[in-house]
């Protein structure tokens, strides 16, 4: 479906090439060169943001030629890469449409600091990262700001595009991103020359999420399984006491509080069910990086008559030795299905959200799934349990059936080759250029990204 509908709004190469050449205007590091340094002002709003923000940064600071200073908004693996957040990146991590409500005022005091923190530091460039809800009135009104002063402002660059290829009239809204966005980078097959038709210039780099194989320094299989990642099941088993035999089902609720409170007692009650048809049943929780978050998980499952680990979210070890120990996956929808991918590991999608969320996304939406594999392979081979249908008792069956059914399991199994070859960048595209000046061992998405910022991105 994703890919039909991307490929309705592409241009011919002439026009991209046509655009590309028009905005040909002074690159980022030649501006940065005159300063001595390069000064780079990042935006991130949640954990997912944190991560792909984070391996941007060390990506610059490895082919940058010079010194690189950050300023900005992240969480704590941007603060490991040198960025002293503002405030704390959780201020601004709120998703849904009602849920947002509530927040609206301390959102508008966040957004206008952080445009006032970004012109007192004078970037040359400006990243924001997914979050567009925030990053998109952090950048207009930065642009506004800028031209109010009779500044040249910097580039203004957003990584993740806005998933216009979901929602009806998403390309018209698009276009509207051209008087505060100068480049896109985009994560998913096609979306490059979808932005090129209207306008935008754009980079296709890669599914972060392919990080997580370079990242963790494995072999990688030259085959259909050199995006894979092989955790160590009985290294996992034996040191969190889990007794032989013992169905393991790791529990991914989200990473943000709203999303954890209300997802995660639905997850609980779907387990309590299952306890009943495997006895020996355990349960993993990768948990965010987030105080309250974990406070609120260690109170919830004091009561659970079954074994239930909390784990670190952030350690990337333990995380896929935890899914290689377990039989399936309950997760919300996002990244960490594709996380489940990598290893391999049957799952089933749950969503639920406010009402009037839920109806914006039932009416507006062009896309019959939710979870970025079904989307992109147009096909529900993973079960979803969306709005309403999302009760303890439906999860619970289809949990049984993924553990159970050998045929349910093979099909994830074969998507998830398929998945990854549409999620990396092809050398065939504008990436390739990018992989020949890095090196033929650099072709990771944070430095295709890092890449294109320096070289390529540019102010319109």
């Amino acid at each position: 479906m994703i890919l039909r509908t991307l490929r309705n709004f592409a241009p011919s190469a002439l026009f991209c090439n046509q655009w590309r050449s028009f905005s040909s205007l002074t690159r980022v590091i030649d501006v940065a060169g005159k300063d001595g340094e390069l000064r780079v002002f990042m935006v991130a709003g949640e954990v997912s943001g944190d991560s792909i923000a984070s391996r941007l940064m060390a990506s610059l600071k490895q082919i940058s030629p010079l010194p690189v200073r950050f300023a900005g908004v992240g969480g704590d693996l941007m603060f490991n890469e040198g960025l002293q957040s503002l405030f704390p990146m959780e201020d601004i991590s709120v998703m849904g449409i009602w849920e947002l409500l509530p927040h609206l005022n301390k959102m508008r005091i966040n957004i206008k600091r952080t445009a006032e923190a970004a012109v007192s530091f004078q970037p040359h460039v400006v990243v924001t990262v997914d979050s567009k809800g925030f990053s998109f009135r952090f950048l207009r009104l930065l642009r506004a700001r800028c031209n109010q002063l009779g500044l040249g402002g910097p580039v203004h660059v957003h990584y993740v595009a806005p998933s216009f290829w979901a929602w009806k009239g998403g390309e018209v809204r698009l276009k509207g991103l051209r008087g505060f966005v100068d480049h896109l980078l985009c994560i998913l097959p096609l979306e490059e020359e979808v932005c090129c038709s209207n306008g935008l210039a754009a980079t296709f780099v890669g599914h972060p999420i392919l990080e997580d194989v370079l990242n963790m320094n494995l072999e990688r299989d030259p085959g259909p399984n050199k995006w894979k990642i092989q955790g160590n099941s009985e290294s996992f088993r034996s040191k969190h006491g889990i007794t032989s035999g013992a169905t393991v089902i790791t529990l991914l609720p989200g990473s943000r509080l709203q999303e954890v409170t209300r997802m995660l007692p639905i997850f609980l009650n779907a387990m309590e069910i299952l306890n009943h048809s495997f006895p020996k049943l355990a349960t993993v929780i990768p948990v965010a990086p987030n105080r309250d978050v974990r406070n609120y998980i260690e109170t919830a499952i004091q009561k659970q008559s079954y074994q239930t680990l909390l784990i670190s979210g952030v350690s990337q070890n333990l995380k896929y030795d935890a899914f290689s120990a377990s039989q399936a996956a309950l997760s919300t929808s996002g990244t960490a299905i594709l996380e489940l991918q990598l290893a391999r590991l049957p799952c089933v999608v749950a969503y639920r959200a406010h009402l009037l969320t839920e109806w914006i996304i039932r009416y507006k939406t062009k896309l019959r799934h939710i979870s970025l594999p079904n989307i992109l392979l147009d096909s529900a081979v993973i079960p979803e349990a969306l709005f309403g249908a999302c009760t303890p008792k439906n999860l619970a069956s289809f949990l049984s059936q993924v553990i159970t059914d050998e045929s349910f399991r093979d099909r994830q199994v074969e998507a998830a080759e398929r998945v990854f070859e549409m999620l990396s960048p092809s050398k065939k595209n504008t990436c390739s250029q990018a992989c020949e000046e890095i090196g033929s061992s650099g072709c990771s998405p944070s430095l295709i990204a890092a890449n294109t910022i320096l070289y390529s991105a540019k102010r319109l």
